[in-house]
């Protein structure tokens, strides 16, 4: 499969080119979801590199269903083709996590307006807290992504007041105990501690957490005493925000939807 940059995009608006009995023949399928030409496809067949349904295919002309086979090229899971659209959103700070809001206020359906799809956002974030977001049109992938059993790591990046030394981030690695139960943190670092011009320090933390409670990762430096300023989700899964500016959206990739469904067991 191509490489995970911006050119792998997922083809969300075509649908496979499929036979009268709904099947379409592997080589084809694996070129027009852009794994490579049909020939080069080919030869990734022949060598043994992919695989339907947990089984290695190397006959040439093998035919699929492409609404239900799992497609993996070289271990990578090739997502199907279809009329879904799965888009990451950069949400700026004071836009609420709904598609639309009684009270007039910013929301995530303002920069999907003009789509024809009812889009749903996965998961939500704070309205004073930017960062990664998923719209799709898929309500199967929806819900099974927000889903709290399947554990999606979810990366923030907080400033917070004062300076945040080696043993509060040792004690959050250890777990904090908030006042609806214990939090797991998976990984915590300091990206940045500083003496501001204000009067007072700052220090900038990440944290890589699996839970969604409301407002979980603003009450967890101001549990050990460093209340959040600034808060920022970074990535979500193998789904990083990279250079996407705050506000702008992009196709998911390829791959990174392809992982996406491996986790939610799509």
């Amino acid at each position: 499969m191509k490489p995970h940059d911006e050119k792998d995009t997922h083809p969300a608006s075509q649908r496979p080119d499929t036979d009268d009995d709904g099947l379409i023949r592997l080589q084809k399928l694996l070129a027009q979801s852009g794994v490579a030409s049909r020939r080069k496809c080919e030869e990734l067949m022949l060598e043994g590199a992919v695989e339907v349904d947990g089984e290695v295919v190397t006959r040439l002309g093998t035919k699929v269903d492409p609404r239900t086979a799992v497609i993996r090229v070289e271990g990578r899971r090739l997502p199907p083709i279809s009329a879904s659209v799965y888009l990451v959103l950069n949400k700026p700070r004071g836009v609420v996590s709904t598609m639309s809001d009684p009270e007039g206020r910013r929301h995530l359906g303002d920069p999907v307006a003009d789509r024809p799809e009812r889009l749903f956002h996965v998961g939500r974030l704070d309205t004073d807290t930017s960062g990664l977001i998923i719209l799709t049109n898929d309500g199967d992938f929806a819900q099974r992504l927000a889903h709290p059993s399947f554990e999606i790591e979810k990366t923030y990046v907080a400033e917070v007041e004062g300076q945040l030394h080696k043993g509060i981030v040792k004690q959050l690695l250890a777990g904090v105990t908030l006042d609806d139960g214990p939090v797991a943190v998976s990984r915590a670092r300091v990206v940045e501690g500083s003496h501001g011009r204000t009067s007072r320090d700052r220090t900038i933390i990440e944290l890589v957490i699996h839970e969604g409670r409301n407002r979980i990762v603003r009450r967890l430096p101001e549990h050990v005493g460093h209340p959040v300023t600034m808060l920022t989700r970074t990535q979500i899964g193998p789904i990083s925000l990279g250079k996407l500016g705050v506000g702008e959206m992009r196709e998911l990739t390829i791959t990174e939807l392809g992982e996406l469904m491996d986790t939610a067991e799509l």
